[in-house]
Protein backbone atom coordinates (compact mmCIF):
# COMPACT_ATOMS: atom_id res chain seq x y z
CA UNK A 1 0.00 0.00 0.00
CA UNK A 2 1.29 3.47 -0.93
CA UNK A 3 -0.79 6.11 0.84
CA UNK A 4 -1.57 9.29 -1.09
CA UNK A 5 -0.15 11.58 1.60
CA UNK A 6 3.30 10.01 1.04
CA UNK A 7 3.38 10.61 -2.73
CA UNK A 8 6.07 12.90 -4.09
CA UNK A 9 6.64 14.37 -7.54
CA UNK A 10 8.72 11.99 -9.63
CA UNK A 11 7.59 8.83 -7.84
CA UNK A 12 6.71 5.84 -10.00
CA UNK A 13 3.93 3.56 -8.83
CA UNK A 14 3.52 -0.08 -9.83
CA UNK A 15 0.35 -2.07 -9.06
CA UNK A 16 -0.80 0.33 -6.34
CA UNK A 17 -4.49 0.10 -5.44
CA UNK A 18 -6.74 3.15 -4.98
CA UNK A 19 -10.50 3.73 -4.86
CA UNK A 20 -11.90 5.61 -7.86
CA UNK A 21 -13.91 8.37 -6.18
CA UNK A 22 -15.03 9.84 -9.50
CA UNK A 23 -14.52 9.26 -13.21
CA UNK A 24 -15.24 11.67 -16.06
CA UNK A 25 -14.55 11.39 -19.78
CA UNK A 26 -13.10 14.66 -21.02
CA UNK A 27 -11.79 15.99 -24.32
CA UNK A 28 -8.33 17.50 -24.69
CA UNK A 29 -7.53 20.64 -26.68
CA UNK A 30 -6.56 18.39 -29.59
CA UNK A 31 -9.95 16.65 -29.50
CA UNK A 32 -8.66 13.43 -27.97
CA UNK A 33 -10.71 11.82 -25.17
CA UNK A 34 -9.16 11.17 -21.77
CA UNK A 35 -10.28 10.10 -18.29
CA UNK A 36 -10.13 12.53 -15.39
CA UNK A 37 -10.20 10.62 -12.12
CA UNK A 38 -10.26 11.39 -8.44
CA UNK A 39 -8.46 8.62 -6.58
CA UNK A 40 -8.87 8.16 -2.85
CA UNK A 41 -7.48 6.42 0.19
CA UNK A 42 -7.89 7.19 3.87
CA UNK A 43 -5.17 9.87 3.76
CA UNK A 44 -6.77 11.97 1.03
CA UNK A 45 -7.44 12.26 -2.69
CA UNK A 46 -5.32 12.86 -5.78
CA UNK A 47 -6.20 13.66 -9.38
CA UNK A 48 -5.45 10.98 -11.96
CA UNK A 49 -5.34 11.25 -15.73
CA UNK A 50 -5.59 8.50 -18.33
CA UNK A 51 -4.48 10.33 -21.43
CA UNK A 52 -4.73 7.34 -23.80
CA UNK A 53 -8.12 5.69 -23.27
CA UNK A 54 -7.45 3.22 -26.13
CA UNK A 55 -4.31 1.88 -24.48
CA UNK A 56 -4.61 -1.90 -24.15
CA UNK A 57 -3.24 -1.57 -20.63
CA UNK A 58 -6.36 0.37 -19.54
CA UNK A 59 -9.10 -2.13 -18.71
CA UNK A 60 -12.79 -1.36 -18.10
CA UNK A 61 -13.63 0.28 -14.77
CA UNK A 62 -16.15 2.60 -13.20
CA UNK A 63 -16.40 5.09 -10.34
CA UNK A 64 -16.31 3.42 -6.89
CA UNK A 65 -14.16 0.56 -8.21
CA UNK A 66 -10.89 -0.35 -6.54
CA UNK A 67 -8.23 -0.21 -9.25
CA UNK A 68 -4.60 -1.29 -9.49
CA UNK A 69 -2.53 1.27 -11.39
CA UNK A 70 0.92 1.90 -12.81
CA UNK A 71 1.62 5.61 -12.96
CA UNK A 72 4.04 8.48 -12.58
CA UNK A 73 3.51 11.22 -10.00
CA UNK A 74 3.68 14.68 -11.60
CA UNK A 75 2.72 18.18 -10.49
CA UNK A 76 0.17 20.55 -12.05
CA UNK A 77 -0.56 24.01 -10.64
CA UNK A 78 1.15 23.04 -7.40
CA UNK A 79 -0.94 19.90 -6.89
CA UNK A 80 0.13 16.31 -7.40
CA UNK A 81 -1.34 14.36 -10.29
CA UNK A 82 -1.02 10.75 -11.42
CA UNK A 83 -0.35 10.07 -15.10
CA UNK A 84 -1.72 6.54 -15.40
CA UNK A 85 -0.25 4.13 -17.96
CA UNK A 86 -1.86 0.86 -16.84
CA UNK A 87 -5.10 0.27 -14.92
CA UNK A 88 -7.26 -2.71 -14.02
CA UNK A 89 -9.90 -3.56 -11.45
CA UNK A 90 -8.23 -4.80 -8.28
CA UNK A 91 -8.89 -8.37 -7.23
CA UNK A 92 -10.41 -9.35 -3.90
CA UNK A 93 -7.61 -9.74 -1.39
CA UNK A 94 -5.45 -7.03 -2.96
CA UNK A 95 -6.84 -4.33 -0.67
CA UNK A 96 -8.50 -3.67 2.69
CA UNK A 97 -11.50 -1.32 2.52
CA UNK A 98 -10.48 0.35 5.80
CA UNK A 99 -7.42 1.80 4.00
CA UNK A 100 -9.55 3.80 1.57
CA UNK A 101 -11.89 5.94 3.64
CA UNK A 102 -10.48 9.29 4.82
CA UNK A 103 -10.76 9.69 8.59
CA UNK A 104 -10.27 12.69 10.88
CA UNK A 105 -6.75 12.93 12.25
CA UNK A 106 -8.31 13.79 15.60
CA UNK A 107 -9.65 11.30 18.14
CA UNK A 108 -13.37 10.97 17.38
CA UNK A 109 -14.44 9.90 20.86
CA UNK A 110 -12.36 12.67 22.49
CA UNK A 111 -14.00 15.25 20.22
CA UNK A 112 -17.44 13.92 21.12
CA UNK A 113 -16.71 14.22 24.82
CA UNK A 114 -15.64 17.84 24.24
CA UNK A 115 -18.96 18.50 22.52
CA UNK A 116 -20.84 16.98 25.47
CA UNK A 117 -18.90 19.27 27.82
CA UNK A 118 -20.13 22.25 25.82
CA UNK A 119 -23.71 20.99 26.17
CA UNK A 120 -23.04 21.16 29.89
CA UNK A 121 -22.43 24.92 29.52
CA UNK A 122 -26.06 25.43 28.45
CA UNK A 123 -28.15 26.77 31.36
CA UNK A 124 -31.70 26.78 29.98
CA UNK A 125 -33.20 23.37 30.85
CA UNK A 126 -35.39 23.16 27.74
CA UNK A 127 -32.55 24.04 25.37
CA UNK A 128 -30.32 21.50 27.12
CA UNK A 129 -33.11 18.89 26.86
CA UNK A 130 -33.29 19.52 23.11
CA UNK A 131 -29.53 19.06 22.68
CA UNK A 132 -29.46 15.94 24.84
CA UNK A 133 -32.37 14.47 22.87
CA UNK A 134 -30.02 14.40 19.87
CA UNK A 135 -26.51 14.02 21.28
CA UNK A 136 -27.15 11.85 24.35
CA UNK A 137 -30.42 9.92 24.09
CA UNK A 138 -30.64 9.21 20.34
CA UNK A 139 -28.18 6.33 19.86
CA UNK A 140 -28.74 6.07 16.11
CA UNK A 141 -28.15 9.81 15.68
CA UNK A 142 -24.98 9.70 17.81
CA UNK A 143 -23.53 6.79 15.83
CA UNK A 144 -24.22 8.48 12.50
CA UNK A 145 -23.01 11.89 13.69
CA UNK A 146 -19.64 10.53 14.82
CA UNK A 147 -18.93 8.83 11.50
CA UNK A 148 -20.38 11.29 8.98
CA UNK A 149 -18.54 13.77 6.79
CA UNK A 150 -19.36 17.48 6.67
CA UNK A 151 -19.04 17.80 2.90
CA UNK A 152 -18.52 15.96 -0.34
CA UNK A 153 -15.28 17.76 -1.24
CA UNK A 154 -15.05 21.33 0.09
CA UNK A 155 -14.02 20.89 3.73
CA UNK A 156 -14.13 18.18 6.39
CA UNK A 157 -15.02 15.60 3.73
CA UNK A 158 -13.94 12.63 5.83
CA UNK A 159 -15.23 10.24 8.48
CA UNK A 160 -15.64 12.29 11.66
CA UNK A 161 -15.67 15.50 9.62
CA UNK A 162 -19.16 16.55 10.68
CA UNK A 163 -18.23 16.12 14.34
CA UNK A 164 -14.90 17.92 13.89
CA UNK A 165 -16.53 20.85 12.10
CA UNK A 166 -19.40 21.08 14.59
CA UNK A 167 -17.00 21.05 17.53
CA UNK A 168 -14.87 23.73 15.85
CA UNK A 169 -17.85 25.99 15.20
CA UNK A 170 -19.29 25.44 18.69
CA UNK A 171 -15.94 26.18 20.34
CA UNK A 172 -15.62 29.40 18.36
CA UNK A 173 -19.17 30.37 19.35
CA UNK A 174 -18.44 29.66 23.01
CA UNK A 175 -15.45 32.02 22.80
CA UNK A 176 -17.56 34.65 21.05
CA UNK A 177 -20.23 34.44 23.76
CA UNK A 178 -17.57 35.08 26.41
CA UNK A 179 -16.11 37.97 24.42
CA UNK A 180 -19.49 39.53 23.65
CA UNK A 181 -21.78 39.07 26.67
CA UNK A 182 -24.66 40.63 24.73
CA UNK A 183 -24.98 37.33 22.89
CA UNK A 184 -27.47 34.76 24.16
CA UNK A 185 -24.97 32.00 24.94
CA UNK A 186 -27.54 29.20 25.19
CA UNK A 187 -29.13 30.08 21.86
CA UNK A 188 -25.76 30.43 20.13
CA UNK A 189 -24.33 27.15 21.46
CA UNK A 190 -27.48 25.25 20.53
CA UNK A 191 -27.50 26.74 17.04
CA UNK A 192 -23.82 25.88 16.58
CA UNK A 193 -24.32 22.25 17.58
CA UNK A 194 -27.42 21.81 15.41
CA UNK A 195 -26.63 23.98 12.39
CA UNK A 196 -25.34 21.15 10.17
CA UNK A 197 -27.26 18.09 11.40
CA UNK A 198 -29.18 18.11 8.12
CA UNK A 199 -26.00 16.84 6.46
CA UNK A 200 -26.77 13.42 7.93
CA UNK A 201 -29.49 13.19 5.31
CA UNK A 202 -28.04 15.52 2.66
CA UNK A 203 -24.89 13.42 2.13
CA UNK A 204 -24.73 9.63 1.95
CA UNK A 205 -22.41 7.46 4.01
CA UNK A 206 -18.99 6.32 2.85
CA UNK A 207 -17.82 4.99 0.50
CA UNK A 208 -20.21 7.01 -1.69
CA UNK A 209 -20.18 10.26 0.35
CA UNK A 210 -22.31 11.98 -2.27
CA UNK A 211 -25.50 14.03 -2.32
CA UNK A 212 -28.74 12.12 -1.76
CA UNK A 213 -31.93 12.92 -3.65
CA UNK A 214 -33.24 14.64 -0.52
CA UNK A 215 -29.99 16.58 -0.25
CA UNK A 216 -30.16 17.72 -3.86
CA UNK A 217 -33.81 18.76 -3.63
CA UNK A 218 -33.87 20.34 -0.17
CA UNK A 219 -30.32 20.87 1.11
CA UNK A 220 -29.00 20.44 4.64
CA UNK A 221 -30.23 23.84 5.86
CA UNK A 222 -33.90 23.06 5.22
CA UNK A 223 -33.49 19.44 6.34
CA UNK A 224 -31.85 20.55 9.61
CA UNK A 225 -34.54 23.18 10.15
CA UNK A 226 -37.19 20.46 9.85
CA UNK A 227 -35.30 18.02 12.11
CA UNK A 228 -35.00 20.59 14.89
CA UNK A 229 -38.63 21.69 14.51
CA UNK A 230 -39.87 18.11 14.78
CA UNK A 231 -37.77 17.42 17.87
CA UNK A 232 -38.95 20.61 19.59
CA UNK A 233 -42.56 19.42 19.21
CA UNK A 234 -41.72 16.52 21.54
CA UNK A 235 -40.48 18.82 24.33
CA UNK A 236 -43.46 20.19 26.30
CA UNK A 237 -43.06 23.80 27.32
CA UNK A 238 -40.19 24.59 24.95
CA UNK A 239 -40.14 28.43 24.69
CA UNK A 240 -41.89 29.38 21.46
CA UNK A 241 -39.75 32.46 20.84
CA UNK A 242 -36.55 30.49 21.40
CA UNK A 243 -37.78 27.85 18.95
CA UNK A 244 -38.26 30.49 16.26
CA UNK A 245 -34.91 32.16 16.96
CA UNK A 246 -33.04 28.85 16.94
CA UNK A 247 -34.54 27.82 13.63
CA UNK A 248 -33.74 31.27 12.22
CA UNK A 249 -30.08 30.76 13.13
CA UNK A 250 -30.09 27.47 11.23
CA UNK A 251 -31.76 29.03 8.18
CA UNK A 252 -29.33 31.98 8.16
CA UNK A 253 -26.01 30.28 8.91
CA UNK A 254 -24.72 30.55 5.32
CA UNK A 255 -25.18 34.31 5.59
CA UNK A 256 -26.08 35.24 2.03
CA UNK A 257 -28.76 34.18 -0.45
CA UNK A 258 -26.12 33.38 -3.10
CA UNK A 259 -24.54 30.90 -0.68
CA UNK A 260 -27.80 29.00 -0.25
CA UNK A 261 -29.04 30.74 2.89
CA UNK A 262 -32.87 31.01 2.90
CA UNK A 263 -32.57 33.97 5.28
CA UNK A 264 -29.92 36.56 6.09
CA UNK A 265 -28.91 36.83 9.76
CA UNK A 266 -31.35 39.07 11.64
CA UNK A 267 -30.09 38.17 15.12
CA UNK A 268 -26.67 38.72 16.66
CA UNK A 269 -26.49 35.01 17.36
CA UNK A 270 -27.26 34.13 13.74
CA UNK A 271 -24.49 36.48 12.58
CA UNK A 272 -22.03 35.04 15.10
CA UNK A 273 -22.87 31.50 13.96
CA UNK A 274 -22.38 32.47 10.32
CA UNK A 275 -18.94 33.98 10.99
CA UNK A 276 -17.85 31.00 13.11
CA UNK A 277 -19.08 28.54 10.47
CA UNK A 278 -17.27 30.41 7.71
CA UNK A 279 -14.04 30.66 9.71
CA UNK A 280 -13.89 26.97 10.56
CA UNK A 281 -14.70 25.96 6.98
CA UNK A 282 -12.13 28.35 5.47
CA UNK A 283 -9.36 27.31 7.87
CA UNK A 284 -9.95 23.64 7.07
CA UNK A 285 -9.93 24.43 3.34
CA UNK A 286 -6.53 26.09 3.75
CA UNK A 287 -5.25 23.18 5.84
CA UNK A 288 -6.34 20.59 3.30
CA UNK A 289 -4.54 22.43 0.48
CA UNK A 290 -1.40 23.41 2.37
CA UNK A 291 -0.66 20.28 4.41
CA UNK A 292 1.25 17.78 2.32
CA UNK A 293 1.79 20.16 -0.63
CA UNK A 294 5.29 19.79 -2.01
CA UNK A 295 5.62 23.31 -3.36
CA UNK A 296 6.85 25.67 -0.65
CA UNK A 297 5.65 28.72 -2.55
CA UNK A 298 2.42 29.30 -4.48
CA UNK A 299 0.02 26.34 -4.53
CA UNK A 300 -2.45 27.48 -7.18
CA UNK A 301 -5.90 29.04 -7.25
CA UNK A 302 -8.50 27.63 -4.87
CA UNK A 303 -12.04 28.47 -6.03
CA UNK A 304 -13.54 27.99 -2.56
CA UNK A 305 -11.09 30.45 -1.00
CA UNK A 306 -11.25 32.56 -4.20
CA UNK A 307 -7.53 33.19 -4.09
CA UNK A 308 -4.18 31.88 -5.21
CA UNK A 309 -2.89 30.10 -2.10
CA UNK A 310 0.64 30.32 -0.73
CA UNK A 311 2.36 28.49 2.09
CA UNK A 312 3.48 30.64 5.01
CA UNK A 313 7.25 31.07 5.30
CA UNK A 314 8.48 29.31 8.47
CA UNK A 315 10.06 31.58 11.08
CA UNK A 316 13.68 30.82 11.86
CA UNK A 317 14.73 30.29 15.45
CA UNK A 318 17.48 32.69 16.49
Amino acid sequence: MRFIETLREGDRLAQVVYLVKSKATMTSKTGKPYYALTLQDKTGTVDGKVWDTNNSGIEDFEAMDYVSIDSEVTSFNGNLQLNIRRLRRANEGEYFESDYFPVSHKDIEAMYQELLKLIGKVKNPKVKELLESFFVKDEAFVKAFKSHSAAKTVHHGFIGGLLEHTLGVTTLCYCLAKLYPQLNSDLLLAAAMLHDIGKLREISDFPTNDYTDEGQLLGHIVIGYEMVGERIKNIPGFPERTAVELRHCILAHHGEFEFGSPKKPALMEAAALHYADTMDARMETFIEQVVGAQNSEWLGFNRFIDSNVRKTTPLEDK
